[in-house]
């Protein structure tokens, strides 16, 4: 159960109590004592039941560079500029070398026996040669998938940024997220670039957009054929898998790092596109390298197959904790899918309902683990299927509920007209009832 000095926030299906379909307007998932706790948001990492021991709070953000800062537009750096970035960090190695050779003379004892005239390292390999990587390593997946990932720019009256994207159709249809191309949705432009093509850009329309889960499509105007990314499941992953995430951190094309699933089925809360805060549900988690600009770029596993979105990370907060500290989080490629599908259909998504309003019941607090119902939407699902508050769903068609995050991910992996099987306890009866999911929007 959540503080009883707090009312528990109402889910992702559920506004509070006087309009039951919207969005959340929580700063915590129901009951949650391990994510973000009970204690004022921020206040201790993600997962801590413990005192704060950090100097700074943990924050919570999208990985983009400007996007949605309400900040002006700022110039692009030319390739000369980023070619000077690069002879920065050159000259410096150079600079410690050189440093390193003077001391050593430094101490020779003037005989020059420090000195061979006829010094050679041999030259290696023959450079005539192409090296090949098997089609499994992370160079072989990486050269792949590299094909399939794009550079997106955005650029509005209210800021510019940069984000990723992946193309899932070859007639230029490409998957992002919703908050890197929402500030082009009224009155911006759009454009992308590919990899070893940086400096051309591409206009895109944007097709559809889904706040709710932060996706968005977009549409690329080219009358080529782009090469679209192979889509695997993201329901069979299990924590340790291998993974790279591939895209543009910091305007920097074709940024490619490795990692593992660090865990799954997490909720991070994050920005949302009025200013609050909404949850990113079902969430993997990665310790490969994220950070600004990765956003919409693909998390794909050992196979080169995508199975996540790159959407969020974890920072320590602070005016220099932006970065990445191996907490990433990216949507999983069986919601995306659904949600594009949707989309490029009909140009918005559906969110499937129940029509309640409850919090997490737990064994350790007492009771029993599920969902317990707090109330129920006039008219809705749940309504016409008997459910009552007080009630404490534990299943979703044989699928065990252990809380609301666990009850909304269940329902959101059917579509809306479908028909599931709630399994409930009133009291200590066990009952069971059917229910057809409508939109969350009520319409």
């Amino acid at each position: 159960m959540t503080d009883d000095r707090t009312p528990p926030p109402a889910p992702w299906w559920s506004k509070p109590e006087g309009d039951a379909w919207g969005a959340p307007t929580s700063t915590a998932p129901y009951g949650e004592t391990t994510a973000f706790g009970t204690a004022p948001y921020g206040s201790a990492p993600y997962g801590s039941t413990g005192q704060q021991t950090e100097p700074l709070p943990p924050a919570w953000g999208y990985p983009t560079d400007t996007i949605g800062d309400q900040q002006p537009a700022k110039p692009k750096r030319s390739r000369a500029a980023l070619a000077t970035v690069g002879s920065a960090l050159a000259v410096a190695l150079v600079a410690g070398g050189g440093a390193g050779y003077v001391a050593g003379r430094s101490s020779d004892d003037g005989n020059g026996s420090l000195l061979d005239p006829s010094a050679s390292l041999g030259t290696g390999a023959s450079t005539s040669q192409t090296l090949n990587r098997a089609p499994d390593s992370v160079a072989g997946i990486a050269a792949k998938v590299l094909q399939n990932v794009v550079n997106i720019s955005v650029s509005s009256p209210t800021g510019s940024g940069t984000g990723s994207g992946v193309v899932i159709r070859s007639d230029g249809y490409v998957l992002t997220n919703n908050h890197v191309v929402e500030s082009a949705a009224s009155g911006g432009r759009v454009t992308v670039s590919f990899n070893g093509a940086e400096s051309v850009e591409v206009p895109a329309t944007i097709v559809g957009r889904d706040p709710d889960t932060d996706l968005a499509v977009i549409k690329v105007s080219t009358s080529k054929q782009l090469a679209a990314a192979a889509l695997g499941q993201s329901r069979n992953l299990v924590v340790g898998d291998p993974v790279i995430a591939i895209g543009s951190p910091l305007g920097l094309a074709g940024t490619v790092t490795t990692g593992i699933i660090s865990a799954l089925n997490r909720t991070p809360q994050v920005p949302s596109e009025g200013g609050g805060k909404q949850f990113l549900f079902n969430a993997i988690q990665t310790d490969a390298a994220i950070n600004p600009g990765n956003s919409g770029g693909p998390l794909v596993d050992a196979k080169g197959q995508v199975i996540g979105i790159n959407s969020a990370i974890a920072t320590l907060g602070g005016p220099d904790g932006s970065g990445s500290i191996g907490i990433g989080f990216a949507i999983p490629i069986d919601e995306a899918r659904s949600v594009a599908e949707e989309l490029i259909r009909t140009g918005k998504a559906t969110h499937p309902a129940i029509g309640v309003q409850a919090l997490t019941s737990s064994v350790e607090q007492g009771g029993r683990a599920g969902a317990l119902v707090r109330s129920v939407v006039p008219g809705a699902p749940a309504a016409a299927a008997g459910i009552q508050g007080g009630d404490i769903i534990t299943e979703v068609d044989g699928t065990e509920i252990r809380s609301v995050d666990e009850l909304i991910i269940a329902i959101r992996e059917h579509k809306v007209g479908d028909t599931v099987t709630l399994t409930f306890y009133r009291n200590d009866a066990r009952m069971t009832a059917k229910a057809t999911l409508q939109d969350n929007t009520g319409d």
